[in-house]
């Protein structure tokens, strides 16, 4: 599994390549499923370009992007888009149809478990983000949710190339067996590449798009999220098939 993040707190500022309003999202949704993309993870926006969970903006955003793509299609729940915990909450209740497949819930972030409650009491699947340098991993290990999400998201947002393995490895080490659930490992930045390559090597499900870098790993810019994608395909088989060698 390859998940594409399209957008995320990425801004008109970033380039013209990233996917703001409903359309340039279904656009680019479509693209990078055509590249190989098998899941979507999507940041509904204003139309002034703000983050929304508002259930008009949610719905006007999965309509958009379901109409070019049939795979499955997540959201964020990220505290930035509604800072106050009972507004959030009450969005998140207001979604109507059509609702996600999934969506992030930031597991250090105040709310998160009653959040991550209604999610499932509605039949929309969790994605368990768990972020390094932060108390996530040891709330998650405590929730009885746990076992009840549909993966982790296991965050590494140590930006350098350099250390971002590194980092990726102590935060899965912390995590464990994370009450069973699969876990989709994915960095930010310049330290994307290298969790990306690490998530080939490990078997994990990975993840790669504008919201985790505008970069190709050779430093230059990366044009679409399609773009992305079909490097992202091209190292991770490429660090599965050394995962391979090695073992046979």
């Amino acid at each position: 599994m390859v998940q594409v993040c399209l957008n995320g707190r990425r801004e008109g500022a970033d380039g013209a390549c990233v996917p703001l309003s409903p359309a340039a999202l279904a656009e680019s949704a479509a693209e990078a499923v055509a590249a190989g993309a098998t899941d979507i993870h999507v940041h509904p926006r204003t139309p002034c370009g703000r983050d929304s969970l508002s259930p008009r903006m949610v719905a006007t955003t999965l309509e958009a992007v379901r109409a070019r793509v049939s795979v499955p299609v997540g959201v964020t729940t990220g505290a930035w888009a509604e800072p106050d915990t009972a507004a959030r909450l009450e969005q998140v209740r207001g979604w109507s149809a059509p609702l996600p497949d999934h969506a992030s819930v930031n597991w250090h972030e105040t709310g998160a478990e009653e959040i991550a409650e209604q999610l499932l009491t509605r039949g929309i699947g969790v994605e368990a983000g768990i972020w390094s340098g932060t108390h996530g991993a040891a709330r998650f290990a405590a929730s009885p949710l746990g076992p009840k999400v549909l993966r982790v998201l296991a965050e590494v947002t140590d930006t350098d190339a350099a250390t971002a393995e590194a980092s990726a490895c102590a935060l899965l080490s912390l995590l464990g067996d994370v009450h069973g659930r699969p876990v989709l490992l994915h960095g930010e930045d310049r330290g994307a590449w290298p969790v990306l390559r690490l998530a080939g090597r490990l078997g994990l499900a990975a993840r790669m798009g504008l919201e985790d870098t505008l970069l190709l790993p050779d430093g230059q810019r990366a044009a679409s999220n399609a773009q992305l994608v079909t490097e992202a395909l091209a190292q991770y088989r490429s660090s599965a098939e050394g995962r391979d060698s090695s073992n046979g």
